[in-house]
């Protein structure tokens, strides 16, 4: 069994990692089995959070709007990860947003994994449901605050625990998986959208973490109605 990793969750504005953005972050540090570290925080994501999203965690605009962006805390989180492989229910998800938010900045992220999602599948495939909250239920974990990062960082944690339990012989627990995300190339941000969102931003007052010209063409035509809507940018 691997017994040193960092357990993590992320909360995202949406499914896509090449559009959507960061908004929590939450991690346990696990070395020999042990919990001895966390890592917890929002992350502004410079954008609105949409309202289905808000229904599904209970993260809203007003609880993330001083928070750090992620570049703010890239370093910290990186230092708390070191070398360690990353586990998490589905972690491709959690790592795909990991290594597109760090791509952004020019910087690569490579990193092992063990997937409690994959597990369960092998473990228990005749369990109902292979979501993580339901698998809490499955094994009378208490999951906190589901849909939370650091709170379902934990469930992952315990979940790993009891599927070594019932079946320990189980090969997917003898070595981590190389984690594999292709981040594909984004169409920049194009000539008429940079003059138009340059006279919002003159318009409207605002001060743009990100410069203009770094945005691609989705990122400047969501923050183009999210001016138009709001008269803010969400990175002011």
């Amino acid at each position: 069994m691997i017994r040193s990793y960092i357990a993590i969750d992320l909360e995202t504005t949406g499914i896509n990692p090449q559009e959507e953005k960061i908004i929590e972050i939450g991690a346990i540090k696990v070395i020999d089995g042990q919990e001895c570290g966390e890592f917890k925080t929002f992350v502004n994501p410079g954008r609105k959070i949409p309202q289905r999203i808000t229904e599904i965690t209970g993260i809203n605009d007003e609880m993330v709007c001083d928070a750090p962006y992620f570049e703010d805390i890239v370093e910290e989180l990186q230092d708390f990860m070191g070398e360690l492989p990353l586990l998490g229910h589905n972690v491709i998800f959690d790592y795909s947003f990991l290594k597109c938010a760090m791509a952004a900045m020019g910087k690569s992220f490579e990193k092992d994994g063990i997937d409690t999602l994959k597990l369960a599948r092998k473990i228990i495939p005749d369990a109902e449901s292979k979501k993580l909250e339901y698998l809490c239920g499955y094994y009378n974990i208490n999951p906190g605050n589901s849909h939370r990062a650091f709170d379902d960082a934990r469930s992952a944690r315990l979940l790993y625990e009891k599927l070594y339990e019932q079946n320990p012989e189980h090969e997917g627990f003898l070595k981590t998986m190389k984690l594999q995300y292709g981040i594909k190339k984004t169409a920049p941000i194009t000539p008429a959208q940079l003059k138009y969102l340059r006279s919002l931003v003159s318009i409207h007052k605002l001060t743009l973490k990100v410069p203009l010209e770094e945005l691609s063409k989705n990122e400047a035509s969501r923050l183009i109605d999210t001016i138009l809507s709001t008269g803010k940018a969400y990175n002011d």
